[in-house]
């Protein structure tokens, strides 16, 4: 019996992915566990494993096709000498296409509450939940918009670009707007990746959403880098004892054992309560191709130096490949960037929500510090820390990142 493969959900947030490649061919043999597809999500690109045995009969979505609903047809699997079906197997339930792509959990809550609208010609709207709300709230008439999700439904984003666009006054010209773009032979128009859609919209709803508060302070290193030369000195030169920390290996280590000293930073913030986190889970950003991941080392408070750089440089070198499991860079309570190889003096990085703070990291230099009211030379870096203000104050952020100046420039806490 033709049996249908569905888009898989690669995380509890997924509601869509874009099938990036097909590993297997129509008419190839296909066992349970064998690689079939590399599905693009909002962070990685993903192998799919076959959870049925058969022929692979027809495929239904080409590689390469964006928008792709969870638990939509992309295949169908058949049984040796059996006729493939021209789509979908009518025999599946889960192959009966349904009237709207499925939604997150969260949406899907107020699914039942969303009454359909009908558009002035008795054609049924199809939009979610959410957009349906905002449009109401903002006055926007749906069936105006031209959805640009799966099928053609109405998203969050169609409603408030819509919403965005003034206007046309009949006694005025038409001012220009951010739509106006240049054409012609003289820009390239690269499509955006369905991360790159993810990034700016999250950041664009953390700026606009979560109060930030930021808190700089100086910090000197040269303690913390002598430490550094001691223990990469004491290293092994071979085998299966050795390692290389870095500095931003000691920068985790410090900011997770600043978190444990001020727990009250480990936080997110609901409407209705504020979650603390009994695990320090660092999230660090890195960057890759096509924008930023932020893989996670759990629990960096409880690792020793040697446990964070090994994990580290795991979970980079595979972030880089695409090779990351979801729940290697889903969660954490806490982020850190560090920009200081690239030179910058100063920066302030965007929140990562549901999380309360990310860490700054600039670049070390030598600058002119007074001590014992004496003009000296130190390595000195700006750490700035970006709170959501909402559950972090600004003193007990200014308590944190004193207790992460004080971690650094005393580094033997990182060992003992």
């Amino acid at each position: 019996m033709a049996t249908d493969i569905l888009m898989p959900a690669l995380s509890p947030t997924m509601t869509e992915g874009t099938l990036a490649r097909w590993l297997k061919k129509e008419g190839d043999q296909i066992k349970s566990g064998d690689l079939i597809a590399e599905i693009e999500t909002d962070k990685a690109t993903m192998e799919v494993e076959a959870v049925d045995e058969g022929i692979l009969g027809r495929i239904l979505v080409p590689e390469g096709t964006e928008g792709v609903a969870v638990n939509k047809p992309i295949a169908v699997l058949v049984e040796e000498g059996e006729t493939v079906p021209e789509g979908p197997s009518s025999g599946s339930a889960a192959a009966k296409p349904a009237p709207t792509p499925a939604v997150a959990p969260a949406a899907a809550q107020q699914t039942s509450r969303a009454a359909p609208q009908v558009a002035e010609k008795g054609t049924r709207v199809f939009a979610s939940p959410l957009a349906r709300r905002i449009a109401k709230n903002k006055g926007v008439e749906l069936s105006t918009i031209k959805g640009t999700g799966p099928n053609g439904r109405i998203l969050r984003r169609d409603v408030e670009e819509a919403q965005a666009q003034p206007a046309a006054a009949p006694s005025a010209p038409k001012a220009p707007t951010a739509q106006t773009l240049p054409t012609g032979e003289n820009v390239t128009r690269v499509p955006n990746s369905s991360m790159r859609k993810v990034i700016a919209r999250r950041l664009t709803e953390s700026k606009q959403n979560v109060p930030h508060f930021y808190v700089s302070i100086d910090v000197e290193l040269d303690a913390l880098l002598a430490l550094r030369s001691q223990l990469n000195a004491a290293s092994p030169s071979e085998g299966e004892g050795q390692f290389k920390l870095s500095v931003n290996d000691m920068l985790i280590k410090a900011a997770a054992l600043a978190l444990r000293a001020v727990p009250s930073v480990n936080v997110s913030y609901a409407d209705h309560e504020t979650i603390q986190h009994h695990d320090v889970d660092i999230s660090v950003a890195v960057s890759i191709p096509d924008g930023l991941i932020t893989p996670i080392v759990r629990q960096a408070d409880k690792k020793s130096l040697r446990e964070i750089s090994s994990e580290a440089r795991d979970l980079i070198k595979r972030a880089r490949t695409g090779k990351l499991k979801p729940e290697e860079f889903q969660g954490g309570s806490f982020s850190i960037s560090n920009m200081g190889m690239f030179g910058v003096k100063e920066f302030a990085a965007i929140i990562n929500p549901p999380q309360a703070g990310i860490l700054a990291i600039a670049a070390g230099e030598k600058r002119a510090v007074v001590k014992d009211d004496q003009l000296a030379i130190a390595t000195v870096m700006t750490a700035t820390l970006s709170v959501d203000h909402r559950v972090v104050d600004g003193a007990l952020g200014a308590e944190w990142i004193n207790a992460f100046r004080d971690i650094v420039q005393n580094p033997y806490r990182l060992v003992v």
